[in-house]
């Protein structure tokens, strides 16, 4: 049973939160986040840190700005997830603005993998583009940038993976964790990457004179040269979708973006994509939060890339008809609900061969399953790693006798530089990996999987210690019962919490006052405190709990029949008997 731990708040850092003005329980909350100050707190656009100081972005601008003067033809080459949807939407959206003739192409993860290799190039040639520019994805790609070098097309890379120990030879690259980039903010997803390039370019147009004085209302493409200026804010619910759904650490830089994204959500100007996606969901873009764009949005998006071609999900992002969106958006709702059905088969399937498993007795879970669909591999992994707090990849068989892997990591294990340990140890296991300290992808023979298990166990032993193997539940402690109303719910509900900066959790000790099953896998409970009641949910489980329990939950605002009440959401319980 997980050990429930709670978070250390720092008394200086709470105090000076208190006497800012900070109610106590959201002081206590970003106390424990490292906040002392409120003005780690100011998601404004004038805290957004400047373009200057991400390495090469003024170079691409200038690149790009003479690509358009000279009317050239560019080819956005887009990754597969939602990061790599978001961020061609954005691309393709800003430089159309600018007066670029410009379209994108997607690798089909089934036929050509990840990235620009040597195949897509071949494939992309048959647009005739002048210039490639990759969005989240082209750090790693040296053959497929060679090849592109050699049939006369200049390749731009954006990306904000780590990269290898040799970069591609492209005319320029934008990439915050390239060797020499002093950008504070290392945590910029690929669609953030490229927004950033967007304002670089912006600059540089107003340097030469390109806009015209007064600015335009929207991002409606028209030609460069007397133009109003676009307004490129129209692009951060784009921004904030992908920053949240590639799960990148929440620092001030990029709470920014997804506070100012979700804004423009709230105030009903998202695009017709992202609000066709919330309406599939049944959920109001009113209250939409972080938690929407990561769990509900989010996942619909990556189901085209999981299960069929992510040109759709992208479609769905570039239209501006209300009902092309809503007819796309409810395709990728029933994509979802059958990643949904597959996921849980694998799940089960695994749950079965793991059985006997003794996490005491190992360090880390490699899996692999012939049954298994190579486009829900990385969820599973997810999955298994919070159930087993223990680094998992798993793998799917490919084409020509390869397997494909994805793993997700826990705290102490950064699964890029596992991975490329395990490669240089054994240099013919891996044949291409990539990716961040917790989720990465790599592909290898099949025959060769034993020995990588072997091999990935083996720098998982080294690295991660007893402390890091045992599973805790951080929590931000008891709530007083004058916190635990409606209004404290709202304004945790208001914040940007996610990766790095996480959801407030709460535990305390209850008594069970009634409970029921809902929706046939649901526990419906009435709670109390100190002779007052609560509701709460227990999602997916239909058990009654004992009479007395300590929970771990958070407050959630439910809606029903348009009143709002207070409501418990319970993520992990035990007897308190």
């Amino acid at each position: 049973m997980p050990e429930i731990t709670p978070r250390d708040i720092p008394e200086p850092s709470l105090q000076q939160l208190l006497d800012a003005g900070y109610p106590p329980a959201l002081a206590r909350v970003f106390a424990a986040r490292g906040i002392s100050d409120g003005m780690q707190l100011d998601t404004s656009l004038a805290r957004l840190l400047p373009f200057d100081q991400l390495k090469n972005a003024r170079e691409m601008a200038r690149l790009l700005a003479d690509a358009l003067a000279a009317r050239k033809r560019l080819l956005v080459v887009a990754d597969y997830d939602a990061d790599g949807a978001t961020a061609c939407a954005v691309a393709v959206r800003g430089l159309r603005a600018f007066g670029a003739q410009v379209d994108f192409i997607v690798p089909n993860r089934f036929e050509y993998g990840y990235g620009l290799t040597p195949e897509i190039v071949r494939l992309a040639a048959a647009s005739q583009p002048d210039v490639l520019l990759t969005v989240d994805n082209g750090i790693a790609s040296v053959e497929g940038v060679a090849e592109a070098n050699r049939m006369g097309m200049q390749v731009l890379v954006t990306d904000h993976h780590l990269p290898g120990d040799t970069l591609p030879d492209a005319a320029c690259i934008v990439n915050p964790n390239q060797p020499g980039c002093g950008f504070p903010s290392k945590h910029l997803a690929g669609v953030g990457v490229m927004f950033y390039v967007l304002l670089a370019l912006r600059a540089e147009l107003r340097e030469r004179g390109e806009f015209a004085q007064h600015p335009t209302l929207s991002l409606s493409p028209s030609p460069v040269n007397g133009r109003g200026e676009p307004k490129l804010a129209e692009l951060l619910d784009l921004v904030a979708l992908g920053t949240v759904a590639d799960v990148v650490k929440l620092d001030q830089n990029n709470r920014i973006l997804v506070q100012q994204g979700l804004l423009r959500i709230r105030a009903g100007r998202a695009c017709a994509g992202i609000a066709a996606l919330l309406e599939a969901a049944k959920k109001s873009p009113a209250r939409a939060s972080s938690r929407d764009l990561g769990f509900t949005v989010g996942p619909r998006l990556n189901a085209a890339g999981r299960l069929e071609d992510m040109s759709l999900g992208i479609a769905c992002l570039l239209t501006d008809d209300a009902a092309t969106a809503r007819q796309i958006a409810a395709r990728l709702d029933a994509l979802n609900r059958e990643r949904r059905s597959i996921e849980t088969e694998m799940q089960d399937s695994a749950l079965v061969t793991l059985a006997d498993f003794d996490p005491a007795g190992n360090s880390s879970l490699a899996l692999f399953d012939e049954s298994w669909h190579q486009g829900v591999i990385g969820i599973l992994a997810s999955r298994l790693k919070d159930k087993f707090h223990r680094p998992v990849i798993a793998f799917a068989r490919a084409n020509d006798g390869e397997l494909k892997g994805s793993g997700r990591s826990i705290a102490g294990l950064h699964l890029r530089d596992a991975l490329d340990l395990v490669s240089k140890r054994q240099p013919a296991l891996i044949r291409k990996f990539g990716g961040h300290a917790a989720a990465a992808g790599l592909s290898i023979a099949e025959p060769d999987f034993a020995a990588f298990a072997q091999a990935f166990e083996q720098v998982a032993r080294e690295w991660l210690d007893a402390e890091s193997l045992a599973r805790r539940i951080e929590t931000d402690g008891t709530l007083e019962r004058a916190e635990m109303d409606l209004a404290t719910a709202r304004l945790l509900d208001e914040q940007v919490w996610g990766q790095g900066f996480p959801a407030p959790q709460f535990d305390d000790v209850f008594s069970v006052q009634n409970q029921r099953v809902v929706g046939e896998k649901h526990l419906k409970l009435r709670l109390e405190k100190q002779r007052v009641p609560f509701d709460a949910i227990l999602f997916n489980q239909a058990e009654n709990l004992p009479p007395r329990v300590r929970v771990v939950y958070s407050l959630d605002v439910n809606e029903y029949n348009g009143t709002q009440t207070l409501q418990l959401i319970i993520h992990n319980w035990r007897s308190a008997e």
